[in-house]
């Protein structure tokens, strides 16, 4: 989906050396789409991150279920989110994201930069559409107002690129820096020096924290247990270091549309990224890194590992040229958004149900207990590819 997200640089205005594509193969393998023209790194970040929302984390995790090892076991852990505090892989996944969202806005609104004027309907369109989308993905068209969440991973998005435009309208990477460290410190001071009634200042446990304190009182919708109960995860006071998130991403593209040399940029991301890791994981002794609570030393450990990654995608695929691999992360990528809701309403098991029951059967019986589970996976992760590919080839990705 090309969604706000999806608006991707030029190499040109990147100021890549990246080689244009020179074979037939490698034009058949991303078909009908000037890939040379884009900063493809970015695109197959995206569905890489994708790609454990819609169904690599069910794949993985069936696959280390059949070692039964001490190692898988670790492992495996790494694919659910920890209850409170700490930080595993899958606590990456939607920063991930957002700090992309922040990525292609300096490339996206770079010629409205001039006269913002006309940007402003642009954003708040998104904006708006972007929100509606997560009220649909979380039931608005049943019409049980009494259960529905408010809150949700679209509007958080949504809020965020609308924040995180304006300021990169208005704003160069000093600009943008300073709005970040700001952010981070006031949100560390309002957690750290207010407390919620009847509680103490600095109270970040479940039970006490002054975010779960505003959800509860202020926050329109239901609160759910499986978002922790005493607050939304994506709540009213969580969404101001989110917005940082997405800044880290604006200062990252600002970085890549420099007129820095290629390796250069690999190396101010990387360099960036350890910076960014080492400072959050040392401000998580005083503040500690919470997802839930979206810390702002979670903000720059997850910060830290989505520069690094950033860095190691933009070198590998945009810089050495070694494209033909990110291919099925591309097609994820380009229509991110459209499998996260489509898989709502999709029924992409059953599709893996009725080819693959078989082999799920015969595999459970002859070969090991559990291993149908990995075909079933399996089998749900190709019906959504061969979905989005479809689009793809189709070139079709839906706007909002």
């Amino acid at each position: 989906m090309s969604s706000t997200v999806s608006e991707m640089p030029t190499q040109a205005e990147a100021h890549s050396t990246t080689q244009a594509l020179s074979t037939n193969a490698t034009n058949e393998s991303l078909p009908r789409l000037q890939t040379a023209s884009r900063v493809l790194s970015i695109d197959a970040l995206r569905g890489f991150d994708m790609f454990w929302i819609v169904g690599g984390d069910a794949l993985v995790l069936s696959a280390l279920a059949l070692i039964q090892r001490p190692w898988s076991k670790s492992l495996a852990a790494q694919w659910e989110h920890v209850e409170w505090e700490g930080f595993r892989f899958y606590d990456l996944i939607f920063p991930l994201f957002l700090f992309l969202v922040g990525c292609v806005l300096p490339f996206s609104l770079e010629k409205y930069r001039a006269e913002p004027r006309l940007v402003y309907m642009r954003i708040v369109r998104r904006v708006a559409l972007l929100f509606f989308l997560g009220l649909v993905n979380n039931g608005l068209l049943q019409f049980q107002w009494g259960s529905l969440r408010v809150a949700g991973v679209l509007q958080r998005i949504a809020i965020c690129y609308g924040i995180a435009a304006i300021l990169c309208l208005h704003f160069r990477p000093r600009g943008l820096a300073m709005w970040t460290a700001g952010i981070l410190l006031a949100y560390w001071a309002i957690l750290g020096l207010i407390p919620a009634p009847g509680g103490v200042a600095g109270d970040y446990s479940i039970e006490g924290n002054l975010a779960g304190y505003l959800d509860r009182t202020y926050l329109p919708g239901r609160i759910m247990k499986q978002y922790y109960g005493f607050g939304d995860n994506e709540g009213l006071l969580s969404t101001i270091p989110a917005v940082a998130t997405a800044l880290l991403g604006v200062l990252a593209g600002w970085w890549l549309k420099s007129p820095a040399a290629p390796w250069t940029k690999v190396a101010g991301l990387a360099l960036a990224g350890t910076a960014s890791l080492t400072v959050g994981l040392a401000w998580g002794n005083a503040f500690p890194i919470i997802k839930n609570l979206w810390t702002s030393s979670f903000v720059l450990v997850a910060g830290g590992w989505s520069l690094i990654l950033l860095a190691w995608f933009y070198a590998v695929i945009d810089v050495i040229g070694w494209r033909k691999w990110a291919f099925f992360w591309v097609v994820i990528g380009m229509n991110a958004i459209t499998i996260y809701v489509a898989q709502r309403f999709i029924d992409f098991d059953a599709a893996a149900q009725f080819f693959l029951s078989g082999v799920m059967r015969m595999s459970d019986t002859y070969v090991r207990t559990g291993t149908g589970k990995v075909w079933f996976a399996a089998g749900t992760l190709a019906a959504e590819w061969l979905f989005l590919w479809f689009l793809y080839r189709q070139r079709i990705f839906l706007r909002v």
